[in-house]
């Protein structure tokens, strides 16, 4: 047995270990961009959290003073739902990531197609009647073709020729047109701010008169003695400076993925859009846990609503047609819910002028001497045919003697194992499970066995478990508390499967149960899912 408790342990150990990390990580790490003091920071938070959490309760079950407790419980609880909700809001920040991702990566690419240039134009200066026309650049070729002797002047020979017919005037040493497929005497350049930002290569000289050799001018220079070659033109059209078109067969991609960015582009200096997606997501997460819990808080201190329930019961007489009976349970007086959240579930009961008042288990986290001051607005309830009480399982982890002697004292009624003959119906009430360990566990022949069944039966019993007695003991109506309908989602799932009723009434056989959600809350002061109540019971006579 010790065994398994070890091993159990241990799992339960690495799960809680290994969820921090993720948080921690996709929290702190994936936002930053290296080691830092914000990841430090994010380590010792979140550590230093769970500390105080392990604290808390270790000095609750201890019965350590009570003025630690007070201040280790609402950090160190209210770490607890904090941290529960973190981990649920960065596991759907795993479903939200890709999309904003994609979204963001679809938005840059229109956005770089809506600003992709069109084709580069230069309005270089040219002779007169040709001042003003544009002269297309085309794409980048080689600076120089290899001449030959005799008739064959070399292909950069045709800008010193065209720029001769034409008067010699001054054009930029950039953007002339490409060799034609074919050979013809058009001579190449290189483009003006390419990719790299690179100038404009030498241009290659034509083979001069007679000669067969070809002499190369330095980068960015013009041949000796000669103008900086213009871009070339038709002999019929001298006054125009028009590139002919690239030469026909495969180029170079110009796709708008392939084509580099255009010079003078300025590089992003900003988050990159993976770090920027991060931030978001972990941003919204936060968001969304530290309004999760605190909505949840803000719903228990303000104090629980009436929550109003009508149950027919087929034995009740008519007489008590409309009988009313106030359920509060899991109030959880203790180092954070106290005297001052006391009196607002006593001014809620009596705001209902309820007939008789059941406080069915769990009014109390710590003993009478910490809490019996908070406990003290109780002897302010009131009710026609009373107020009456039965252990909860928190009762057992507080000196369950203590307890409910102090609660006769404050003017309610403890039903331990006992029945009360109400003037219309059998009020019983039996123990809490808990109290087996302690020899005080429930007795439903104690309570129930010579009563008179012709009689409507109504038991208080803190744990709805403990239906299934009670239908054998031919009980009308049960009522119960003790799950706090799940108190945080999604708890619920885990205590609707521990419980027969989560909340709210429910039939088995012949007897009803009502399960409230109780007034208070325990471990963390705080409700997610499942507010707090107090439920008026109408009860109504079938033979009305």
């Amino acid at each position: 047995m010790v065994i398994v408790f070890v091993v159990v342990a241990v799992l339960v150990m690495a799960v809680i270990v290994t969820a921090n990390w993720y948080v921690w990580r996709r929290l702190f790490r994936d936002t930053t961009r290296g080691p830092g003091l914000t990841r430090r920071v994010g380590a010792v938070l979140i550590a230093g959290g769970w500390i105080l959490a392990i604290t808390a309760l270790v000095a609750e079950r201890s019965g350590a003073p009570f003025w630690l407790q007070q201040v280790l419980a609402w950090p160190g609880f209210l770490w607890l739902a904090l941290s529960i909700y973190l981990l649920l809001a960065v596991l759907a920040g795993e479903i939200v990531r890709p999309l904003l991702r994609r979204f963001l990566e679809h938005r840059a690419r229109r956005t770089d197609q809506g600003a992709q240039p069109g084709p580069a134009t230069s309005t270089a200066s040219c002779p007169a009647g040709s001042a003003g026309r544009p002269t297309t650049a085309p794409d980048p070729a080689p600076a120089s073709q290899p001449g030959g002797g005799g008739g064959g002047a070399t292909a950069s020979a045709a800008p010193d020729a065209a720029s001769q017919r034409d008067g010699g005037a001054d054009a930029p040493a950039t953007a002339p047109a490409a060799p034609q497929a074919n050979g013809s005497g058009t001579a190449p350049v290189s483009e003006a701010g390419d990719a790299g930002g690179a100038s404009a290569s030498g241009i290659v000289a034509g083979s001069r008169a007679g000669g067969g050799a070809t002499q190369a001018s330095a980068p960015g220079q013009p041949a000796p003695g000669r103008p900086a070659p213009a871009a070339a033109s038709q002999p019929d059209r001298g006054a125009a400076a028009t590139v002919l078109p690239p030469p026909i067969g495969p180029g170079p991609d110009t796709s708008p993925e392939a084509s580099p960015e255009p010079a003078g582009t300025a590089t992003p200096t900003g988050p990159s859009r993976r770090l920027f997606v991060s931030r978001v997501v972990a941003g919204a997460a936060a968001a969304a846990a530290v309004g999760t819990v605190g909505y949840g808080t803000y719903g228990v201190l303000r104090g629980p609503k009436v929550n109003r329930v009508t149950v027919p019961l087929a034995k009740l007489p008519r007489a008590a047609h409309g009988y009313r009976i106030a359920v509060v349970s899991d109030v959880h007086l203790g180092p954070v819910l106290g005297r001052g959240f006391a009196q607002k579930v006593v001014d809620t009961i009596n705001s209902t002028q309820p007939d008789l008042i059941a406080v069915v288990g769990d009014l109390v986290d710590g003993s009478v001497k910490d809490l019996g001051p908070a406990a003290a607005p109780l002897a302010q309830l009131r009710a026609r045919h009373g107020s009456y009480f039965v252990t909860g399982n928190h009762e057992y982890f507080s000196g369950a003697e203590q307890w409910v002697e102090e609660v006769r004292r404050l003017g309610i009624d403890p039903l331990e194992n006992a029945r009360r003959e109400m003037p219309y119906f059998d009020l019983a009430g039996v123990n809490d499970v808990a109290g087996e360990e302690e020899g005080q566990g429930p007795d439903f022949a104690k309570a129930l066995g010579d009563r008179d069944t012709a009689r409507a039966c109504v038991l208080l019993a803190h744990q709805p478990v403990q239906i299934h007695d009670a239908v054998e003991h031919g009980v009308d109506l049960q009522l119960s508390g003790h799950t706090h309908g799940g108190q945080l989602w999604p708890g619920n799932l885990i205590a609707s499967g521990a419980n027969p009723t989560l909340a709210g009434l429910d039939r088995y056989g012949d007897t009803q149960l009502y399960v409230s959600r109780g007034a208070g809350a325990w471990g963390p002061p705080t409700r997610v899912g499942a507010p707090s109540d107090i439920t008026l019971i109408e009860l109504a006579s079938r033979r009305a």
